[in-house]
């Protein structure tokens, strides 16, 4: 059964240097709250998993957590680059990045591997692609079966998955809304499973068909009400578009950006004071 207990100490006690971390969540839902409290740990030598690294990862990676990222696109979407994330690769700051980059479906196909228990999988895919070049992961079998020639790429199986939701029970099973991403498969792929949630509820009230997580998936439930912005949550609030283009000239400059984290993440908390100062309430 999950416990549900704060954020921070869901961090503390689930979430170690040099972890594999996987931060999940398409284009809503995505766990912000949780990569701050990382930053405020201090947490480092992470080796970052996410399909979509957008705002999450630039923070993470600018704040000197993550030595590699393995991908699938990367960018302030609608915006433009990730800063922080381009100065990590192309001038090693505030350190080395490695990456490893994929296709959406391999990445998908990865996580699917992950959840399964095994040690890759495979997929009609990368055949005349230049990513086969510049990532020695990618590798062709031959179908035992057919003699087709197929991609095979690693699993994803991290040491820890964390995702916001909407709500969980008071027993830690978790109902997710809205569009999917890879959160399920991300979910059952790791050792340890961290879900922020929206609210915690008496019962789901989960319609058919619904995605729910049980609670043996999952290692903790934390309550963070808006713990997905800028992003959305379904049903709950809207995506932060001014927030997404305010983020361009702030992660341009590294001392900028530095200032921003020092200022609003660790100078802060938790996420509800951060809201609050972002917001210009703080006392």
């Amino acid at each position: 059964m999950a416990d549900i207990i704060t954020l921070r100490d869901a961090i503390a006690r689930h979430v170690y240097d040099g972890d594999c971390i996987a931060l999940e969540g398409f284009t809503h839902l995505i766990p912000t709250a949780a990569a701050h409290e990382i930053i405020r740990q201090g947490k480092k030598d992470l080796h970052l998993v996410r399909m979509t690294p957008d705002l999450v990862y630039d923070l993470l990676i600018g704040a000197g957590c993550a030595r590699k990222l393995t991908f699938s696109w990367g960018g302030n979407p609608g915006v433009g680059s990730l800063h922080r994330l381009r100065d990590a690769v192309e001038k090693h700051w505030p350190q080395k990045l490695e990456i490893s980059e994929h296709s959406h479906a391999a990445m998908a196909n990865a996580y699917v591997a992950g959840a399964s228990n095994l040690p890759f999988a495979v997929l009609r895919g990368y055949q005349g692609s230049d990513l086969v070049k510049v990532n020695p992961d990618i590798k062709f079998i031959e179908c035992p079966f057919t003699g087709e020639k197929l991609a095979a790429i690693p699993s994803v199986r991290p040491d820890v998955t964390v995702i916001h939701a909407q709500k969980a029970d008071r027993k830690g099973n978790v109902l997710i809304q809205g569009i999917l991403g890879v959160q399920k498969e991300a979910a059952l792929a790791a050792k340890r499973c961290i879900v922020t949630v929206e609210e915690i509820v008496d019962d789901l009230q989960a319609p058919m068909n619904a995605c729910v997580l049980p609670t043996w998936a999952i290692s903790a439930v934390c309550v963070v009400p808006g713990g997905a912005h800028p992003s959305y949550a379904h049903g709950y609030y809207e995506r932060d578009n001014r927030f997404y283009q305010a983020w361009d000239p702030i992660a341009r400059d590294r001392d900028t950006f530095t200032a921003w984290i020092d200022e609003y993440i660790r100078g802060t908390e938790d996420f509800a004071q951060y809201q609050a100062k972002v917001n210009g309430e703080a006392k």
